[in-house]
């Protein structure tokens, strides 16, 4: 089947179904650009979310990944990464291999059909120009013959007329037989106008459109072919990258199958051994003995004989209760003041309230203040809070139990070694190159490097020292490890206070004002500093509740480390009742907190919080 036979008579048809052609071609490129835009997204949000829990570097997320399952975690992020790449591979193919060639051919195919259209309006063009030119010798001819008659009837009256003179008529009969011949010329080139239009109208219908329109059928074809190339095209650029995705999910599914439950487990415990052995069991202590109270030898206690601590410890299970103690209360014993609280100002404000709350009299030092007072002492060890603070440890790491502190030594070894070896590997350069310009003066100036060359081989020197310092120290460390013997647990518990022997000076039994023993307060006082870091400890702690709010009677101004200042008759909120000692515990916000003075604010406790 032809168009141009066919179709020989809808050339407007053809013109406008070509453009819908090109038309349909450039929105199916512009749905393949918008295709890829939407991977390019999708890839970049998939890198976003990737880059989102990838763990930071220096970070405690570091460590965190030393677990099979979080590294199996970090393998799908990393996969994750390589799946969006994938996505922003089938991007580009397609700009490529689609919208860039299907760009390029529509421009091709405009051009194209421009040409086709443009010969066959040229061609409607002749053939209208020559029945034109067969009109205009037809009305000529027609003309002509109606004049050539018109004139012969005119010969005939004449010549039919007496009066008219010989002269007239013979003028008319000329006049006729001139009028013939011009019909008789009109007629020939008619006929001839005739001929040939025939013949341009034949070759116009028979030979030049049936080409032309042969060609615009051809053209649309390879319209059609392309477009459905491109759509295969279209599926082959996904279908290309389906092989690598699938490896991407493959090795998604591998780094699951690697998580070691048993193995993390294992990490654990490495982790977090302190290598001390549990306690042993407590000795009773007979408090019926009407003499001072009997303390076991392995119980706590502080004899003040010579005016100095001298730490003796409780029973076993004594000195390893500081895990149990809630947070709160302990982070209350350890940021009290170091100093009594001051005494309110002797002339009142104007807001103070007449016969205000005094501070109670102490009527027993109170711990948070033995503590204090031990802290001022020497020598000092790094209290919870400067630890919280992110205060710098010991170089020896002697702040951390044995088994952790002989990680942290080995791991400062190893690191030291690999510091080493670059510093040896940069020596070593050097040298070569000094050798170069040896043999070689032109390239360069051999003394230039002989300032570097001293200045690492002092590096090589304080490195290696530094090495046998803490080779030293993994050394003590490893050869007092405990062993799994009883001697060994029994002397587990005296371990810490060798390195921390004033931390447990603070430890003491707590009595009430009326001289009796109360079990509460001692498990509360019966802590030890662990020696460990405190970081992780405090960091999650929930901020205390609120139980009632005050106001302030006087300005304080907070300058010790713990309180905080206060402004008069500002109201504040109350998380921690006076212990005794003087100071009450508030909070501005949940960033403020801290202690003032009792005896300078007013109180009005919830009643509601206090009976719960």
């Amino acid at each position: 089947m032809s168009w141009g036979t066919e179709l020989w008579d809808q050339f407007d048809n053809l013109e406008k179904h070509t453009q819908w052609g090109i038309d349909v071609l450039e929105k199916y490129i512009k749905f393949v650009k918008e295709r890829t835009e939407i991977e390019l997204s999708y890839a970049k949000q998939l890198r976003n979310l990737s880059k989102k829990y990838q763990p930071k570097k220096n970070s405690k997320e570091e460590e965190e990944y030393r677990y099979t399952s979080t590294r199996a975690f970090l393998a799908t992020l990393n996969e994750m990464n390589d799946y969006a790449g994938q996505h922003e591979v089938i991007s580009e193919n397609m700009t490529s291999l689609i919208i860039g060639e299907l760009t390029r051919y529509v421009q091709e195919l405009k051009q194209e059909r421009k040409s086709h259209f443009h010969d066959g309006r040229k061609a409607q063009q002749h053939i209208e120009t020559c029945w034109k030119q067969l009109e205009a010798s037809k009305r000529r001819f027609e003309r002509d013959c109606k004049e050539a008659d018109r004139a012969q009837q005119y010969f005939e009256k004449m010549d039919a007329d007496i009066n008219v003179t010989k002269a007239d008529v013979e003028k008319a009969r000329q006049q006729a037989q001139l009028r013939h011949q011009m019909a008789e010329d009109s007629k020939a080139e008619y006929s001839s106008t005739l001929q040939k239009f025939n013949s341009e109208q034949h070759d116009h219908y028979y030979t030049h459109i049936p080409n032309i329109f042969q060609k615009i059928q051809e053209m649309e074809e390879r319209r059609i072919v392309r477009i459905g190339e491109s759509m295969k095209t279209f599926a082959d650029v996904d279908r290309q990258v389906i092989p690598i995705i699938g490896k991407c999910l493959d090795e998604i599914t591998k780094a699951a199958e690697s998580v070691d439950h048993k193995n993390d487990s294992q990490m654990v415990i490495e982790a977090f051994k302190s290598g001390f052995e549990p306690p042993g069991d407590v000795d009773f202590e007979d408090f019926t003995q009407p003499m001072k109270r009997t303390v076991s030898e392995s119980s706590l206690s502080n004899s003040r004989g010579d005016g100095k601590y001298e730490p003796k410890f409780g029973g076993k299970s004594k000195g390893k209760l500081w895990p149990f103690i809630k947070k709160n209360k302990l982070m209350s014993l350890l940021t009290s003041p170091h100093q009594p609280p001051p005494p309110p100002p002797a002339s009142a404000s104007p807001s103070a309230v007449p016969n205000g709350p005094q501070s109670p009299k102490q009527q027993k030092e109170p711990l948070s203040h033995r503590f204090n007072e031990f802290m001022t002492s020497k020598p000092k060890i790094h209290c919870f809070r400067s630890l919280k603070r992110g205060g710098a440890g010991p170089e020896d790491f002697s702040n951390l139990p044995p088994e952790q502190r002989r990680k942290k030594l080995q791991q400062k070894v190893d690191e030291l070694n690999k510091d080493i070896q670059k510093e040896m590997d940069q020596r070593d350069a050097l040298t070569k190159m000094k050798d170069v310009y040896i043999k070689n003066p032109q390239m360069g100036d051999a003394a230039s490097v002989d300032h570097r060359l001293s200045e690492l081989e002092q590096n090589i020197e304080k490195l290696r020292l530094e090495v046998q310092k803490f080779e030293g120290w993994l050394a003590d460390v490893e050869g007092r490890l405990p062993a799994r013997t009883e001697q060994a647990r029994r002397q587990s518990g005296l371990y810490e206070a060798q390195n921390t022997s004033a931390v447990n000076s603070c430890a003491q039994d707590r009595e009430s004002p009326d001289g009796s023993y109360t079990e509460e307060q001692s498990q509360e006082t019966e802590m030890k500093v662990p020696a460990t870091d405190f970081d992780d400890e405090f960091d999650d702690e929930e901020p205390l509740p609120t139980i009632g709010t005050c106001k302030a009677l006087y300005t304080f101004e907070g300058q010790n480390e713990g309180t905080i200042s206060v402004a008069e008759g500002e109201m504040l909120y109350v998380i921690e009742e006076d212990k005794g000692d003087g100071w009450t515990r508030i909070r501005r916000n949940e960033d403020e907190e801290g202690y003032v003075p009792t005896s300078y604010v007013e109180v009005y406790l919830d009643k509601n919080a206090k009976d719960s």
